[in-house]
Parts: structure tokens; sequence; C-alpha cells
């Protein structure tokens, strides 16, 4: 006798198709994954004993990360209500989007960029309005003002652009939000700031966006430069009145003590951790630089990854039999800046399989 299958709850039909994120896979004993942008450093001994101090597991977190906004804010010359901590820049991405977009609205953003921006939106409810990229990778932000309608609530813009690598310079960015209207949120989304090198550059935080412009929102995070990644940290500047509608749609407690104290003390290592993201942009240089001359197509690299444009999952493959596991997607492949080991052994797959000249 057969079991009746069981009758399930009902789900939206657009989530019932989404397909849920997958991590990329852990590289095999002598391998190097640099497929998710992670900082290859360890974490700094003073970060690591202030997590070890965090033992009073069974007490709820501060579930405003109150001292973390306090330094945040001091170290941006703004309010403590002006600033907003998340489990990484990616919920407070999410919280945003839920609170300006619902039902019959849009969110532009360029494609192909952050790969959680589509889920992010249709989750929210809301139709995502995808603007192409210019051919070298960079945000066609011309077509995205002209994709502004009266029914765009959100606009996101990474900068360096994930996982391509180009900036949005200060000037475009000033041409490009003179477009928009003030009643449209912006979320400026610099998770890889601390590694652009180019001077030309928009710094949000730097110049200030969100007081000549209330409608952005600057986004940074602790994962990448700072290398804490697995504790899930992130931080928002902008105007307390729309932070506050990001309050009100972000999980309570996301933000665990532990997260909260890695960061603080990670904010007091800054000198040490500047001189870990300058070897790391270096190296990045280096390894662009070298596969330009194999014959790639590398555009740009601000980030702590350089991209392959138009490599295929074949290549991918044989960057993996060579046990490293790197991104593929539909456009090209993105490589994390990793190890010295995985840089070299990078150079010698991407040399066997370089495009023919």
């Amino acid at each position: 006798m057969t079991t009746p299958e069981p009758v399930l709850p009902r789900i939206r039909p657009e989530i019932a198709a989404l397909p849920p994120y997958r991590q990329g896979k852990a590289a095999g004993v002598g391998g190097f994954k640099v497929s998710s942008n992670e900082n290859p450093f360890d974490p700094l001994p003073s970060v690591v004993e202030a997590v070890r101090g965090a033992s009073a597991l069974n007490r709820y977190p501060d579930a405003t990360a109150a001292r973390l906004r306090e330094k945040l804010a001091e170290r941006c010359g703004v309010t403590a209500d002006g600033v907003i901590v998340g489990a990484g820049s990616v919920s407070l991405l999410a919280a945003f989007i839920q609170a300006a977009a619902g039902a019959g609205d849009e969110v532009v953003y360029a494609w192909r960029s952050f790969e959680a921006y589509p889920s992010l939106v249709l989750v929210a409810g809301a139709t995502g309005v995808q603007v192409p990229l210019l051919p070298d990778g960079r945000h066609d932000l011309d077509a995205m003002a002209a994709a502004v309608t009266d029914r765009t609530r959100v606009i996101l813009l990474c900068t360096p652009n994930n996982p391509t690598g180009p900036i949005i310079t200060a000037a475009e960015f000033a041409a490009f939000i003179a477009r928009v209207p003030a009643d449209v949120l912006v979320l400026l989304d610099e998770a890889y700031a601390e590694f652009v090198t180019d001077a030309a550059r928009v710094d949000g935080l730097a110049e200030r966006v969100f007081e000549a412009h209330p409608n952005v929102v600057v986004l940074r995070t602790f994962s990448k430069a700072y290398g804490l990644a697995a504790l899930r940290v992130g931080y928002a500047i902008g105007h307390p009145r729309v932070l506050d509608a990001a309050r009100s749609t972000a999980i309570p407690l996301s933000v665990t003590a532990h997260a909260e104290e890695a960061a603080l003390a990670s904010l007091d290592a800054a000198d040490e951790l500047e001189a870990r993201v300058a070897e790391i942009v270096a190296r990045r240089d280096d390894l662009a630089a070298r596969l330009r001359e194999l014959g790639w197509r590398v555009p740009a690299a601000e980030g702590n990854f350089v991209w392959l444009d138009g490599a295929d999952q074949a290549i991918a493959d044989a960057f993996e039999e060579a046990g490293i596991i790197v991104r593929p997607f539909p456009e090209g492949i993105r490589i994390s800046v990793g190890e010295p080991e995985a840089v070299e052994r990078i150079l010698e797959v991407a040399a066997a399989v370089a495009p023919a000249s």
C-alpha cells in the first residue's frame, strides 16, 4: 500500500520556482576555494580574543548593536540614529527593499551584478528591472536612469561591481543621481570599498552623499576587508528616517553579540587590517595584469577578485580539476584573490586554457 502524498501549505508560485541560494563547494585537500570573495588571512588575535570574551550565550544580544553603531557614527561623523547594523549588508539590502517596494513596484539594478539582487526583489513581491552592463563590465548609468519610471521605488548600485570589478566614479554618480527622482531610494552597495584604489571612484561615506541626497543609503560590510564573513555583520549610513524603515522590516536580534564584539575589535585594529588589504590589492593587481598578458579579457579590478570575461563552464571545470574552486556565471568566471600559492596555480591553469589569440 502506497502512502498518499501529504497536503502541503500553499507557497507563492514565484517563491516555489525560486532556487535556494547554494554556497560554493569547498576545495579538496591541497586545493583552494576562490569562489566566495573571502579574505584569505586568518582573523587577528585581538579579534579572536574579543569573540571569546562574549561568553554570555544565555542572553540575547543588544537588538540595536548600540556600541557598534555609536563607534561607526563617531567614525563617519553622523549620529547613532544615522547608522543601522545588520547580519551582513545583504540582510540590510533585503530590509530596505522590503520597506520601499512591493507588488506593482519596480527595482532597477545593473546586470550582471550581485547575484542576490533578483531574489531579494522577488521575495519583496516587486518586479526587477535589469539593465545590461556596458561591454567593459561597468554600470550603464544612462540606461539605468532611462529605466526609471513612476513605478520605480528602489535603485541598486554596486560599486565596485560584483562580479565584474569596475567602479562607479564620483562624476558618474553625481550625474546619475541628478536624474533620479528624490523620492526613489538609492542603495549604494559598497561592500568592497576598502579594496578600491582608483581615486576617481565614488566614496559614499567620504563624500557624504546621503546628506546632499537623503534618498541615498550607503552600505558597507565587515565580511570582506575585515575578514568577518563567518560572523555576518554589515552596516548602512543614511538619513535616520530612511533607516527607520529598514529597522522596522529587519529581522530582530539578527546581529549576534559575537559579531558585534568582533566588529568593534576590528575597528580598533584598523591599521593592521589596512596592511592586509594593501597586500590583497597588490596581489589582485598582479593577478589581473598577468591574466591579461595570457590573453584573458579582465575588466578593471577594484574588489578582491578578478573577472574572466566570457569564460565558460568548461574553463571552470578545468580550474576545479586542478583543485581551484572558482565561481562560474553564464557571462564569465569570478576568481577571488586568495593565498599566494593559489594565485600561482590559478595562473598555471589560466595559461593552459587561455583563449586563442
